[in-house]
């Protein structure tokens, strides 16, 4: 799995477990529907820190309760996917 699909991964869980629909998830984050919209469509693969902070938020969650789900623990980087 893409590292970028692991963030996908976890909002769709979470939207899921807590009935949220994507569009309302947008509303609540004050997240643009259209960046959020290309967060989950994996079009933007590299969101911004800011804006994963709105979307932990709007879950009710700091950003390192979001971050901290064993498929982003257990990630390796592979050599070539290491920025320098």
């Amino acid at each position: 799995m893409d590292y970028s699909e692991l963030y996908v991964k976890r909002i769709r869980k979470l939207c899921k477990e807590r009935g949220i629909a994507i569009n309302r998830l947008a509303t609540m984050s004050d997240v643009k529907q259209s960046t959020l919209d290309n967060i989950v469509r994996g079009l933007t693969k590299n969101p911004r820190v800011k804006t994963l902070h709105k979307i932990a938020l709007a879950f009710n969650m700091t950003l390192a309760e979001f971050l901290d789900f064993q498929e982003l623990n257990e990630y390796s980087f592979d050599e070539d996917d290491i920025e320098e």
